[in-house]
């Protein structure tokens, strides 16, 4: 069985912005997220990454957009991502969706493809949405945030993706 690391994108991998980021020269990533996860995939873990992106159900950008962003993350982390999966939906302009966080779904169908352990993996989100998503398929999980330890909500805290391997790493 493999082992993976469950990654938000927006807040996590990019910086997050009031406005949705799909355009590639607003794909801002901030400094440590290609060492964190060069360290995560060398101590072995798969990287998948899992995304709401609403923005598509509300006809702000296209499938094409989230992909492009993605091409744009691969190139520069040197490819160490394995898959992204995202949920194009938003219940006040589509469907409720099983896909789109905090339901699980995205992670049930990448745990099923990739064969990956949940007693060994982890997700990391900026979001209680994310932590939500991770403790129900039982994943560990890593809240990115600088709030104190006491609003947290995952079962380690970290002010960004680096600080968020050491304490995958240290767990491990």
């Amino acid at each position: 069985m493999n082992k993976c690391i469950f990654l938000d994108r927006d807040g996590v991998l990019n910086e997050d912005r009031t406005d949705y980021v799909y355009r590639v020269e607003d794909f801002i990533i901030p400094d440590g997220v290609v060492e964190g996860l060069r360290r995560l995939k060398e101590a072995g873990y798969m990287l998948i990454v899992i995304t709401n992106q609403a923005g598509i159900a509300k006809g702000l950008y296209t499938r094409d957009d989230v992909m492009r962003c993605h091409t744009y993350l691969q190139e520069k982390c040197g490819h160490l991502i394995d898959d992204i999966y995202y949920s194009p939906h938003h219940p006040d302009y589509t469907t409720r969706s099983l896909t789109r966080k905090p339901e699980s779904l995205m992670l049930e169908k990448a745990i099923a493809k990739y064969n990956i352990d949940v007693s060994q993996s982890w997700m990391i989100g900026d979001a209680l949405r994310d932590m939500l998503a991770g403790r129900r398929v039982g994943v560990k999980t890593v809240h990115v945030t600088h709030a104190s330890a006491d609003q947290a909500a995952g079962d380690c805290i970290a002010d960004n993706l680096l600080n968020a391997s050491a304490c995958v790493l240290a767990s491990s």
